[in-house]
């Protein structure tokens, strides 16, 4: 990590954590892909069970005192304990449905492709979706053309809402870039025709109505979760199955309106760094998915 940061241990003892999110009274909820929805303090050795039964669980949202799970083919919503859809019957396969945010007082949530690279069946697949808060209702496709949009963090002082894409594979080692893009209601993004090259930082394919990325990635890196914090975004890069050369690790990105993101490595040492959120005291929490392990990162 750079000089005049901190790290430490904020919990331990999960099992493959995928999503983290405070509830109002500043109790940490994370997901793990197991199905269960676990919460922790600071110092827990040992997660305490909310509730179990979920197929795969990448995302996790409160609003108000009532939290909300996206799931494989369905987003969720759990009130005192007990879970009832909001939206159910995505289309999933290869990937699903990943993050989910409050945004504009709608729930956005991202449902990745079925595939690597193919002409899909659904207009809900490779999107960024989004539904009314209160009933789920009125299901939108607000941008399409998003190959796994896993991440989802919004810019407090901007307004914009960003996304972390997982582009196509067979590429190659060095090719394509992964991106980071801004969400914006008719936004195409290109998938399946049009990618990121990593090389020559610009879209290549049939690209015509494509939105360019506001920052390329490194290649195969898997980037996850994301926040906002002190002036810039922090990308968790979940990385390879089965390889080291590429990812696990966090980067920062400082966005630079009209041209690509200035990338750059922030922490390192991680097995698979998956989700980012910031504590009610203002310090980064890093869930690292291959150890079970939350960090807590802070200035001096």
């Amino acid at each position: 990590m750079p000089r005049g940061y901190r790290v430490e241990v904020y919990a331990r003892g999960l099992d493959r954590p995928t999503a983290m999110a405070f509830n109002p009274a500043g109790v940490l909820h994370l997901t793990q892909e197991g199905g269960a929805v676990v919460r922790v303090r600071r110092g827990s050795r040992k997660p305490k069970v909310v509730l179990r039964g979920f197929r795969s669980p990448l995302g996790l949202a409160w609003f108000g005192k009532q939290l909300v799970v996206s799931a494989q083919g369905t987003l969720w919503r759990v009130s005192g304990g007990q879970r009832a859809p909001i939206v159910r019957n995505l289309p999933f396969g290869r990937h699903q449905q990943d993050n989910v945010v409050v945004y504009h007082s709608r729930l956005y949530f991202g449902s990745g492709s079925t595939c690597d690279l193919c002409a899909e069946r659904s207009p809900l697949s490779a999107a960024m979706l989004s539904v009314r808060r209160r009933d789920g209702r009125d299901l939108r496709v607000v941008a399409r053309g998003l190959r796994n949009p896993f991440g989802l963090a919004v810019d407090r002082e901007s307004g914009r809402l960003y996304a972390s894409l997982n582009e196509r594979d067979e590429l190659g080692e060095n090719e394509p870039a992964e991106t980071v893009v801004e969400i914006a209601p008719g936004r195409n993004f290109g998938w399946p025709r049009c990618w990121p090259s990593y090389r020559r930082k610009r879209l290549v394919g049939r690209c015509a109505g494509v939105t360019k990325p506001a920052a390329y990635l490194e290649p195969h890196s898997a980037p996850a979760g994301m926040a906002f914090w002190r002036g810039a975004l922090y990308v968790a890069e979940w990385g390879e199955y089965l390889k080291r050369t590429h990812g696990r690790k966090v980067v920062r990105v400082a966005l630079r309106r009209g041209r690509p993101a200035a990338v750059s490595t922030f922490a390192t040492g991680f097995e698979h760094p998956i989700a980012v959120a910031l504590d009610p005291a203002g310090a980064l929490l890093v869930a690292d998915y291959g150890s079970g392990v939350v960090y807590r990162i802070s200035k001096r």
